[in-house]
């Protein structure tokens, strides 16, 4: 059986690849900050086909207790095949109006849990011979994007810390797989961080159009089965991506039109 640890699994991307995951007969731990919004997640699953659902709520801003809930995690289905780190926040203000607060509250959820998570489970993992770790990243964490400069820094960070930690471990068994979503239709933007560290409560017209969550989740659970190193998912806003690759000047000029609401 396939054991699989998602954050982030209470709505949006995460609970769309948990469904589909339950659906190939994966056990499952799901973890997200409320404990309501995940039991019919898991009782969907259950529906669908996985032997164990596990539920493990935790506020990831709290980074003192992440070691103990990786090892709950990894002790719930004796031993787990994937991470799947997935949990995250958005915002919706300028650089004057983001307060250091939010920039670390940010960083906390964004970058340093899928940190902690990382490196809690990589002696587990290596000691059983290997495992996959996927870390939900973002398209702004490959180009700067209007009114998430907390958001996209953290996003920027994922990509330096498990790009590092695939050349150290690619020969100890462990694979890691980087998915860069562009607009997918989630509720990122409703419980985005707005000024004075209020909901946004607003859903973005390019997230609206996005792609659908489905869809997205299918590519992920298959990038993830294939073992690939990065998976860029959405439509034509991917474009961005290698425009930056190859003429970086545009790709900034672009990015100063881009509508960021």
């Amino acid at each position: 059986m396939l054991t699989v640890w998602i954050t982030g699994a209470s709505s949006g991307i995460g609970e769309a690849c948990a469904r589909r995951w339950a659906a190939m007969g994966a056990g499952l731990v799901l973890t997200a900050s409320s404990s309501a919004r995940l039991e019919p997640v898991a009782a969907a699953c259950s529906a669908l086909g996985s032997p164990r659902v596990v539920v493990l709520p935790y506020d990831f801003r709290d980074p003192d207790g992440i070691p103990e809930l990786a090892e709950k995690a990894w002790n719930a289905l004796d031993g787990l095949d994937v991470v799947y780190c997935n949990a995250g926040i958005s915002q919706r203000t300028g650089v004057e109006d983001t307060s250091m607060e939010m920039v670390r509250e940010i960083m906390e959820i964004n970058y340093f849990a899928p940190v902690a998570i990382a490196k809690a489970i990589l002696g587990p993992m290596v000691a059983r011979g290997g495992g996959h770790i996927a870390v939900t990243t973002s398209i702004a964490g490959r180009f700067g994007f209007p009114l998430r400069c907390g958001y996209s820094s953290s996003k920027f960070a994922l990509y330096g810390f498990f790009e590092t930690l695939q050349a150290e471990y690619h020969d100890k068994g462990i694979k890691v797989t980087i998915v860069c979503p562009g607009r997918v239709r989630t509720n990122i933007s409703l419980r985005a961080l707005d000024k004075g560290g209020k909901q946004h409560g607003q859903m973005d017209p390019g997230q609206a159009g996005g792609l659908p969550v489905d869809d997205a989740a299918r590519k992920i659970v298959r990038a993830v089965s294939r073992g690939r190193r990065e998976v860029l998912i959405g439509r034509k806003e991917l474009l961005m991506v290698h425009v930056k690759s190859f003429f970086p000047g545009l790709c900034a000029r672009l990015a100063r039109r881009i509508k960021p609401v």
